[in-house]
């Protein structure tokens, strides 16, 4: 049985908590776009919550189009294309502000590994380009480290920062604005090989006082 809610919670909070324990159930069940989830009844039963409590959830992720009712059929998951279902969960999941900062320290870390890799697998060519996309064009830092990331050659990580930036993006925090010469001097680093100081330079852009 999936964790109880506890009935002494807010409402608000118990909404919330059925909200990630449905996706716990779409995952634990092996769920797909297409597929049909169980009935409201049977999600009361197995998150110990009440049918209203199960309705007003489902009726939020429908609205939110992740889910869709079919007279006499039941109710389905929607097909999906990228993370959109990672960007509409993340408007419950993020009111928890340890996820938030979970979620911002993790992605911080990635980004680091990443600019490790780069270093240790890409020659002085792979950065000139770099440096000469950074020269003409007005950089956002996203896409600063999109080709980070894809110099890193790893797509796994790859992956699992692209799924931090949206959730990083769902805290609706500002992006960072870094002079262009920030970043080059980051490029320069990295061509050479300087892996100290090109994760001294990292630190500095996203203002940490922690090592790592």
């Amino acid at each position: 049985m999936i964790a109880v809610v506890g009935q002494n919670e807010s409402s608000t909070k118990v909404y919330i908590e059925i909200v990630k324990q449905l996706r716990m159930i779409i995952e634990k069940d092996g769920l797909k776009p297409g597929d049909k989830i169980p009935s409201e009844r049977e999600l009361s039963e197995r998150l110990n919550a009440g049918r209203s409590s199960v309705r007003e959830a489902l009726r939020a992720l429908e609205l939110l189009g992740l889910i869709e009712t079919r007279r006499g059929e039941g109710t389905f998951i929607r097909d999906f294309r990228g993370n959109q279902l990672v960007q509409l969960l993340s408007t419950f999941i993020l009111q928890d502000q340890k996820a938030v900062r979970d979620v911002i320290e993790t992605k911080y870390l990635v980004e680091m590994d990443c600019l490790r890799l780069a270093v240790l697998k890409r020659d002085k060519n792979d950065f000139q380009r770099l440096k000469a996309w950074v020269n003409e064009h007005n950089v956002e830092d996203n896409d600063f480290f999109i080709r980070i990331a894809d110099l890193a050659d790893n797509h796994l990580i790859y992956r699992i920062w692209q799924i931090l930036v949206d959730y990083y993006q769902a805290t609706n925090r500002e992006e960072f604005k870094t002079n262009k010469e920030d970043y080059l001097e980051l490029v320069e680093f990295l061509e050479q090989g300087d892996i100290d100081r090109v994760l001294i330079k990292y630190r500095r852009l996203r203002n940490l006082s922690y090592e790592s």
